[in-house]
């Protein structure tokens, strides 16, 4: 299915018919209803040009749209200016290799899509991928817009050029959404994907250790840590039907928030990719918020920098955040803390968790069972280390965990009197 029937089959369940798409050559083709006609014929290719503020592009006699803009240093995206977010002479952030680490060295390019659906496949068109950069202190920004299906091979051409300098690629949910339908569209062209090979770092997840709020949208991630709120932005889930309206009547009016809609997407990308290198690079100190310090030291003890990692967590306690950010932190220090052998430190964090009023009961059972071996082995006061052990069996721990306490409690028995016999 070609996507001019593609298009026909969505809109033919609200009673609407559908024109092959618009054409930007020479004069557009009628729809067959006369209410869309007028519009149709009333926007000129030239019109469409200057209304979206791009220019014409040929590919074999066939269109395609390329928007380019240019955000000078001191253009601000919240409580952020593009220069306070710009790279190192070679365009890159060092400290990314931490999540990536081939992604060390070189430009970083940023990718975000506006597609026909959100279920992938050969179905899903990627009518709108845009594709920004840092030259310098400023930030470039270059949409490319499919307005026919003949010219989608021109496009993906003219993207992967564009493409080709990248020593890396960031994206926001990109491994499991845009980064498969263009490498998707690309085979369909049987031609190779820009992405192959290159390193990809896929700011969702970072952003989630981060940042996590009850939404992971990236609107309000950069509402959160940029200070961005869009003023009439459009949802996502309108930016479909915005094109297919195009896509009938040519007039593309519709297009205009959603280009708008995708440049602030690649701005707000590149300036939490540019947060979050900031953090990786200065640690601990850096961290504004507990839930900052505790997503820093995830991300540092991911990539093996423990004592990194120990030292956001001790942040992370420090600062106070709610009662679940801290039990987090806590359990995370105490865990690295054993790991070095800086048992005492361990022990200590262990005792503050059980403290916590809302410690949840898996991490407190850990907590006492961490304490308990603490105790017997370092301590050798088997009183407490029997005690903790049986308070741990009210958690209903697994059979085969019950069956080592158990243990561990006739063991200290024996210890405490070697001729009483072990009992609960």
């Amino acid at each position: 299915m070609n996507l001019t029937e593609r298009l026909r089959s969505v809109v033919r369940g609200n009673g609407a018919s559908l024109s092959p798409l618009y054409h930007p050559r020479g004069d557009p083709e009628r729809v067959e209803e006369s209410g869309s006609r007028g519009e149709a014929e009333r926007f000129a290719p030239q019109d469409t040009a200057d209304l979206l503020g791009g220019d014409w592009r040929d590919w074999q006699g066939h269109q395609y749209l390329v928007v380019d803009r240019r955000y000078p240093p001191g253009h601000r995206h919240g409580r952020v200016a593009v220069a306070d977010s710009a790279p190192d002479a070679n365009g890159s952030w060092p400290t990314l290799g931490l999540l990536t680490p081939a992604a060390a060295g070189g430009r970083v390019f940023f990718i975000d899509l506006e597609t026909t659906g959100l279920s992938g496949g050969a179905g899903t068109y990627a009518f709108l991928i845009g594709c920004a950069w840092f030259e310098g202190a400023a930030f470039r920004v270059r949409q490319f817009l499919l307005t026919g299906f003949a010219a989608e091979r021109g496009l993906l051409e003219a993207m992967r050029d564009t493409v080709g300098e990248a020593a890396a690629v960031a994206t926001y949910n990109g491994k499991t959404f845009d980064l498969p339908v263009l490498d998707t569209r690309c085979l369909l062209h049987r031609m190779s994907t820009p992405f192959d090979g290159l390193p990809h770092v896929d700011l969702l997840h970072p952003a989630r250790q981060l940042w996590k709020s009850e939404e992971a949208r990236l609107a309000a991630v950069e509402a959160f840590v940029l200070g961005h709120v869009r003023d009439g932005d459009i949802p996502g889930f309108e930016i479909p039907s915005r094109y297919f309206q195009y896509v009938r009547s040519g007039d593309p009016r519709p297009l205009a928030a959603v280009l708008e809609h995708n440049r602030l997407d690649l701005l707000s990308l590149a300036m939490l990719t540019a947060r979050l290198a900031q953090l990786l690079e200065q640690g601990s100190g850096a961290a504004a918020t507990a839930r900052e310090a505790l997503g820093l030291g995830r991300l540092y003890q991911r990539s093996g920098r423990y004592v990194d990692a120990r030292a956001c967590f001790a942040r992370a306690i420090d600062m106070n955040g709610d009662a679940s950010i801290r039990s987090d932190a806590l359990r995370a220090y105490a865990v690295l803390c054993r790991r070095a052998r800086h048992h005492d430190e361990a022990a200590h964090a262990w005792h503050e968790l059980l403290e916590l009023p809302a410690c949840p009961a898996h991490v407190a059972r850990e907590a006492r069972e961490a304490l308990a071996v603490h105790c017997e082995h370092r301590l050798r006061d088997f009183k407490a280390a029997r005690r903790l052990a049986i308070e741990s069996l009210q958690y209903e721990p697994s059979v085969a965990r019950t069956q080592a306490i158990q243990h561990r409690v006739a063991r200290l028995d024996r210890k405490l009197s070697p001729t009483t016999p072990s009992f609960f």
